[in-house]
């Protein structure tokens, strides 16, 4: 049965209209919330049919198989079209003059939804709870997978509908319903802090840390009871290590003539390569040839001339 020409039939709202955005009239409230503007034959036929309010209807785009849900706020529209706001064109994959198929639908009352802000800026507001219900009054119904827009400070905000219950569709309106937050969609976890290196292990591949000197006892500076300046002989008797080293140094002299000597006699078993295999058996007669060395006289005490003091 079609009414008035327009093609309605059944005992269901079930037509096809030209879809336009909100911005083509003069109704910017329309971007705040979930509803359309229909053509006054709409309200002919589902008032005939006694429609329940608050009337909600489903919107289908067959081209893009994406299906949403919506209210309606006036029936002041050209015949054939209808307006919606433009956040609902962009969930419907909808361009300006397409064509949408509109149903009227039932819902259930909402329980419970999650929601899912786009970027983090929405939680820096200073009560985005005020701010959500403040908008959300504006609204019929939400449907999971829809992105929903809110306004605030001059600013767009866009939050996802990911999960709604008891169903994929619900009515918001005059029903408790329980709200949660989903981390945002350009939300980071802070990196793991790492822990830190202690002071006494050394990570591998670098070099050990030079070894603090060893304690050496009595090696300080002496000082003398009377508050007089120790002298340098008192402080080198007085420090072990140094009068080692002094008689290391006294001893290396002697040690030294005597490995050279020692070497110069030993001809016996040495292995000698080369050409100059007979230097060795040479050495001792350059030795022999040589003339030893005077002697130097000693000095003898009282040894010298007398002298008379008388001349």
């Amino acid at each position: 049965m079609y009414f008035e020409g327009y093609g309605y039939r059944g005992s269901t709202f079930e037509q096809t209209y030209r879809c336009y955005p909100a911005s083509f009239i003069d109704k910017p409230q329309l971007e705040a919330g979930d509803k359309i503007i229909m053509p006054p034959s709409a309200l002919d036929r589902l008032a005939s049919l006694h429609i329940e309010y608050p009337m909600l209807f489903e919107v289908h785009n067959a081209a893009a198989e994406r299906t949403s849900h919506c209210g309606v706020l006036e029936f002041i529209a050209e015949e054939g079209m209808i307006y919606m706001p433009y956040w609902m064109m962009q969930n419907l994959l909808l361009q300006e003059g397409d064509m949408v198929f509109i149903k009227n639908a039932n819902l259930p009352k909402g329980t419970y939804v999650k929601l899912q802000p786009h970027t983090t800026d929405f939680l820096d507001i200073s009560n985005p709870k005020a701010i959500l219900e403040k908008t959300l009054r504006n609204f019929s119904c939400l449907t999971t997978g829809d992105s929903i827009m809110v306004a605030y400070n001059n600013k767009k905000y866009y939050i996802d509908i990911v999960e709604t219950k008891p169903s994929n569709a619900i009515s918001i309106i005059e029903t408790d319903c329980e709200v949660d937050f989903a981390p945002p969609l350009d939300y980071k976890e802070p990196e793991p802090v790492k822990p830190a290196v202690p002071a006494n292990t050394e990570p591998t591949g670098e070099a050990p840390a030079e070894e603090e000197p060893k304690f050496i006892p009595f090696t300080g500076s002496g000082r003398r009871l009377d508050g007089k300046p120790s002298k340098d002989k008192d402080m080198l008797a007085s420090c072990p290590a140094k009068r080692q080293a002094n008689a290391t140094n006294s001893v290396q002299p002697s040690t030294a003539s005597t490995s050279q000597g020692g070497s110069s006699r030993k001809t016996t078993g040495k292995l000698v390569f080369g050409s100059g295999g007979n230097r060795a058996d040479k050495a001792p007669e350059k030795e022999a040839k040589e003339e030893p060395k005077k002697e130097e006289p000693k000095f003898s005490a009282f040894t010298g001339k007398k002298y008379s003091l008388k001349g």
